[in-house]
């Protein structure tokens, strides 16, 4: 029987999160030469500041693959034990910027799974953005590394649909699927030579996808319905979208909406106006219509069916949102 040459490449494996497992463990269970995993260090987390393991490293455990985590990349103790493992190929999954002195290593070059179609949302979070933008396609692209960030010149790349009523949860989910199998192609595709890199066209029209921290996350009720529907699931599950209520007597409390429904229909109330039966729906007024929120998740509470909280919010007409 005939080894495929793309199963005998010495491959060094970089990655962090739970999108970094499902690459990882397809080249395993189809007998791809994977001689290590590299992932962030251990960190403490949780109100008992616990040290918690990298999903890469927990599943690199598993398969008896050797973890390596250098809290710094140019570190010349790490260098030297990844020159160790003669690896021919360096794949990067949801990871951190390499220095050059890493990624030139191999003899094959470096390469990443993006999650969107470069050169489209470049970034650290091209999966919220592109919902958050009201995308109905998107994708994942492999791309061999630079030094400019997501800028190399592209491999492969795959289309995926994005459903209307799709978050950012589930369509995690597909990408990370389908770039497990797109990075099965690109190994193949780099040890047969057989793939023709594309330059990343550059255009002004380029849209971002930078990092999203809190204060980006509070929904602007100035929108259409469309758009914060848009903002809402783009930011769900995580880190969510979020509003603070404020009554008559400046009493404000803030929560995390995760879900919503749109209502388009024409009213002359002000923006973040409440309208509720008081038992079994609540609505934001906003541009053009009004946001129908079916749960809800109060600062320091638990995250509550609409019912179940208009049962402990009676009053939640004399409140609107900001």
């Amino acid at each position: 029987m005939v080894i495929p040459a793309s199963k005998n490449i010495r491959i060094i494996y970089m990655g962090t999160p739970d999108f970094a497992v499902a690459p990882l463990k397809v080249l395993v269970e189809n007998g791809y030469n994977v001689v290590a995993a590299v992932t962030v260090p251990d960190k403490p987390a949780g109100r008992g500041q616990k040290l918690q393991q990298s999903a890469v490293k927990i599943y690199a455990q598993t398969v008896n693959l050797p973890v390596l985590q250098p809290p710094k990349l140019k570190d010349e103790e790490f260098l030297n034990t990844l020159r160790t493992y003669n690896a021919e190929l360096f794949i990067v999954v949801a990871f951190r910027m390499l220095p050059e002195i890493v990624w030139q290593i191999p003899p094959l070059g470096t390469f990443n799974l993006h999650a969107s179609l470069l050169p489209q949302y470049r970034g650290a979070a091209p999966i919220n953005h592109a919902i958050i933008n009201g995308e109905t396609v998107t994708g994942v692209t492999t791309f061999f590394i630079n030094n400019e960030i997501d800028e190399g010149k592209i491999i492969l790349s795959e289309k995926v649909e994005i459903r209307h009523s799709d978050n950012a949860g589930t369509l995690h989910d597909r990408l990370m699927n389908t770039g497990a199998k797109l990075v099965l192609k690109t190994v193949d595709a780099v040890a047969g030579k057989s793939f023709d890199l594309q330059q990343q066209p550059e255009s002004e029209n380029l849209k971002p996808a930078p990092k999203i921290f809190k204060e980006m996350c509070k929904i602007n009720w100035t929108q259409t319905p469309e758009e914060i529907y848009n903002f809402i699931r783009g930011l769900s599950p995580y880190p969510a979208a979020w509003c603070e209520f404020t009554n008559a007597d400046r009493q404000t409390v803030s929560a995390k909406i995760y879900s919503a429904d749109c209502e388009n229909i024409a009213h002359n109330l002000p923006f973040g106006t409440i309208k509720s039966d008081g038992k079994t729906f609540f609505k934001v007024a906003c541009n053009g219509g009004f946001i129908n929120i079916p749960d809800i998740h109060l600062a320091g509470k638990k995250r509550l069916p609409v019912r179940e909280f208009l049962a402990g919010f009676r009053d939640i007409e004399s409140y609107s949102v900001k």
